[in-house]
């Protein structure tokens, strides 16, 4: 593909540089990163991470370069540090800007990385990516960039696919025209919110997951839980508005079975540690990029009590992780929960 224009990343963490090195197939990529010495690296030595980055990336520490430098942008920085990143860009952005996100989370209003109580935690409290673009810019072309996008198998060029879910319909080809590579296919849905609660409620079901491989447990007990953690999903979904068919696709069951069975991602392996015995904070301590899942089941759990929503798996993994309830018993109570039939919706 030729194409002269210049597309941005902001976020130097391990999916946004898979992101930028896949858009270098394609593009020249300028991309942000906060920190001088992530971007002297990146433009002297060519190297980051661990990988090589392209000759077609630069990087810079500028958010206003970036937006005067590429009409598309894609920001991929952890839920938490989202609306900051947005009003420092925000006041860069025009409406000819179009921006696709990488963030599977949620933003809560807070700044810092805790939740607020759940009990005061309400549904218009809490907003995906897209919403916190709309709410801190001008932009209204937006986009989200979501699917089994295990990053390390990525930079490593493992075949694999992605999803861009947009309103906007040149979001979603230019998001597929700038990404589609021999081994990266890129798939479309109109459904934005139906692939944002997908990215960041797959994450809750990937720590249950990996809590159970920590404890020693087979695949029999793991599948079964990805099935239900699935159920849990859909009702999410329904519950706040999205449409059922994103759950089963890319973005939904694809997404999940690779982040919920991977020790690559950072949510299975969160889940996996905790299993093996270690404690929340140890383990906080010592990953070096954010596990979106924590925080997110904080957000969710509320949620759900608001809503009287019938999520088993997400009150139990709360309370193990939040509230010291004992793994061991917690797989009883799960196994030995009465769910009526085995699929309902």
């Amino acid at each position: 593909m030729t194409d002269q224009q210049i597309y941005g990343v902001i976020g130097a963490g391990s999916f946004g540089t898979a992101v930028a090195n896949l858009l270098a197939h394609n593009v020249k990529v300028l991309m942000y990163s906060r920190e001088p010495a992530v971007v002297q690296r990146i433009n002297k030595e060519r190297k980051h991470l661990g990988i090589k980055i392209s000759e077609r990336i630069s990087a810079t520490d500028s958010l206003q370069e970036v937006a005067s430098t590429c009409q598309t942008i894609f920001p991929i920085v952890p839920s938490v540090k989202f609306r900051e990143m947005m009003q420092q860009l925000g006041p860069y952005l025009n409406p000819a800007h179009i921006l696709i996100h990488g963030t599977k989370g949620f933003d809560t209003f807070e700044d810092g990385a805790h939740v607020p109580e759940t009990d005061s935690l309400l549904p218009d409290q809490v907003h995906t990516m897209s919403q916190v673009i709309l709410q801190e810019s001008s932009v209204r072309r937006i986009g989200c960039l979501s699917g089994p996008n295990l990053a390390s198998e990525i930079m490593e060029g493992q075949p694999t696919a992605t999803l861009v879910a947009s309103p906007f319909s040149e979001v979603i080809t230019i998001g597929k025209s700038v990404l589609n590579s021999p081994n990266f296919k890129v798939y479309g849905s109109d459904d934005l919110l139906g692939a944002e609660l997908a990215g960041a409620l797959k994450n809750i079901v990937a720590l249950g997951s990996g809590i159970l491989r920590g404890k020693g447990l087979g695949k029999n007990i793991q599948a079964m839980l990805i099935t239900h953690g699935l159920l849990e999903m859909v009702r999410f979904g329904r519950a706040f508005g999205a449409e059922v068919h994103s759950f089963f696709g890319t973005a939904g069951i694809g997404d999940l079975v690779a982040t919920a069975t991977s020790k690559s991602s950072r949510n299975f392996t969160f889940g996996y540690r905790l299993g093996q015995g270690e404690s929340v904070t140890e383990i906080k301590k010592s990953m070096p990029e954010l596990a979106e899942g924590v925080r997110t089941i904080q957000i969710t759990n509320a949620l759900a009590r608001h809503a009287r929503l019938r999520v088993p798996i997400t009150n139990t993994l709360y309370n193990v992780i939040f509230d010291h309830y004992e793994i061991d018993k917690a797989i009883k109570y799960l196994l030995a929960y009465p769910y009526d039939v085995d699929v309902s919706l």
